[in-house]
């Protein structure tokens, strides 16, 4: 269940869209068509929107929903607006979150998103008391079979890679969000498959907690992963005990 451990999380992708697909479907076209109105249509061109189109054909993702999702960000489809909101909070254990929110009703979100931190024990906060505790970047998964840290390393100044963490299950590459489109093209052209890459916020310290704060924490994280609007939830805690189960 650690918090900054997303390792499972990114291996667990197809047990997910087997049991919620509509769920994955529908946050997968929300970032698709923000993707697609922040840059371009064209995946050749925009990698954010070329990784976000593997997640969707990894999940099974109807390609007339995609090409729909894309219309509706280039404006070729008319759609409802969403708008990216970022919350961040406190659960309980002094556990902090960050919430990534897609949503055409700010304060539905906003009302989501504060009940579920009030409901087990938590608070909304401001955004300098949390951001401190997060690094906001680029973050790539990598499997141990498609590559090596050699080669990781030599690709980091022509890439604008800043950091690769190898650890057993494979290498996560990290970097700053402007060079995400440049890094993701460096890994495709040197022939190294990515299995998940990002935007995130990586904890840069974490906080222990007990069996029974765990449990709490399963909750809200759950509740939060529950409300249609959130698209992502990161958050810093560190725990020996069990990964919680993926909910939709």
């Amino acid at each position: 269940m650690a918090g900054h451990n997303k390792w499972s999380k990114v291996k667990r992708l197809k047990t997910v869209t087997d049991t919620c697909k509509g769920k994955v479907f529908s946050r997968l076209s929300r970032d698709i068509t923000l993707a697609s109105k922040a840059g371009s249509g064209d995946p050749e061109v925009n990698a954010r929107l070329r990784a976000l189109l593997r997640k969707a054909s990894e999940a099974n993702m109807p390609a007339e929903s995609i090409a729909r999702a894309i219309k509706k960000g280039t404006g070729e489809l008319p759609g409802v607006v969403f708008e990216e909101i970022t919350y961040k909070g406190y659960g309980p254990g002094g556990v902090a979150f960050v919430v990534k929110c897609t949503t055409d009703n700010k304060a539905r979100a906003t009302q989501d998103v504060r009940s579920a931190f009030t409901k087990f024990g938590g608070s909304l906060a401001q955004s300098s008391a949390v951001s401190s505790q997060f690094l906001h970047a680029g973050q790539f998964f990598i499997a141990k079979r498609a590559t090596d840290e050699d080669k990781l390393i030599e690709l980091a100044l022509k890439a604008g890679i800043d950091d690769i963490i190898s650890i057993d299950q494979g290498h996560e590459v990290r970097c700053n969000i402007h060079a995400f489109d440049k890094v993701f093209n460096t890994l495709e052209n040197a022939g190294i498959k990515v299995d998940n890459a990002e935007i995130a916020y990586i904890p840069t310290s974490t906080v222990p907690i007990d069996f029974s704060t765990a449990e709490t924490l399963g909750k809200l994280h759950e509740t939060l992963d529950a409300s249609d609007d959130v698209q992502a939830v990161f958050s810093n805690e560190e725990t020996s005990w069990q990964n919680r189960p993926t909910v939709c």
